[in-house]
């Protein structure tokens, strides 16, 4: 499975908070994230849920997680 999403930059609104395809988690369930880049660093993360993952070329980074509560994160 792969998921793509862009961060929204609107200038009357927080920096960097919304994007533009939002990522749908169930919860309570173990959740296992994958991740890699082809070009440089990039960093997925959900403050709230205390998720912060990077994606570093040529290597694959794991990240388990069990979401608790429903919410917009």
């Amino acid at each position: 499975l792969m998921f793509d999403s862009f961060m929204i930059n609107n200038l009357n609104e927080f920096r960097l908070l919304d994007v533009d395809n939002r990522m749908i988690l169930p919860n309570l369930l173990n959740i296992r994230m994958l991740v890699n880049s082809l070009d440089v660093i990039h960093s997925f993360a959900i403050p709230s849920l205390g998720i912060k993952i990077d994606a570093i070329p040529g290597r694959i980074n794991q990240m388990s997680s069990m979401i608790y509560r429903s919410g917009l994160y």
